[in-house]
């Protein structure tokens, strides 16, 4: 039996832990066109309608890093966006990154060569790179909290809305299809760790009733 592939959708409280950048920080940039989650519903109103992937955490972090670190101004961001969006949609998490003096650098595409994201003087600096520190943030956060434990939940971008164990991805259904198999609560941990044996005990008992609700 294969693993359901489960997708990594961070919550914007995670993003405001991994990031130190505010919710309201947050919820501007998204209004504003600067920074938009990738998984976002059309409605923002609704609940957890800004779903972010890892490529957003690593985009807002480098963009933190920018602002916090090196002291480069929201408006010379603004510009770098406009700029480096001939080049990706997601510029803060797939273009390598530098500052010169408060100014961002990157290393252009078709020629390899630093230059300037604005003017386009060339140049030689130092390298932002977050995408370890972001990963070293996901294995130290803590996403489940007490009152997730043993309850499901559904979320429109996460495992296609499907019934999911509160707080991971796990479909309740894998995890129906694992008991049916004769597959013990230490078993079914060992293939999916986010999981407790309050968790499994729940789908065992609710499980099927709740999928049909």
């Amino acid at each position: 039996m294969n693993n359901a592939h489960i997708v990594l959708a961070l919550s914007a409280d995670h993003i405001v832990k991994l990031t130190g950048i505010t919710m309201r920080q947050l919820a501007y940039w998204d209004k504003t066109g600067f920074f938009k989650p990738e998984y976002a519903s059309d409605n923002r109103r609704s609940p957890h309608s800004r779903v972010y992937s890892f490529r957003d955490a690593v985009g807002l972090r480098t963009v933190s890093t920018l602002m916090n670190t090196y002291n480069v101004s929201r408006h010379h961001l603004k510009e770098v966006a406009g700029e480096l969006a001939a080049y990706t949609s997601r510029p803060w998490s797939e273009l390598r990154l530098r500052v010169l003096k408060g100014r961002v650098q990157f290393d252009e595409p078709e020629t390899g060569r630093l230059r300037d994201a604005v003017g386009g003087q060339y140049a030689f600096v130092e390298i932002v790179d977050v995408i370890k520190h972001v990963e070293e943030g996901l294995a130290a956060l803590k996403t489940r909290g007490d009152d997730e434990m043993g309850k499901f939940e559904r979320h429109r971008y996460v495992a296609h809305n499907k019934l999911v164990v509160a707080g991971t991805r796990v479909p309740v259904e894998t995890v129906l299809e694992f008991i049916d198999a004769g597959y013990s609560v230490p078993d079914i941990i060992k293939e999916f760790p986010a999981l407790t044996e309050a968790d499994i005990v729940a789908v065992k008992q609710n499980g099927s009733s709740a999928i049909a609700a």
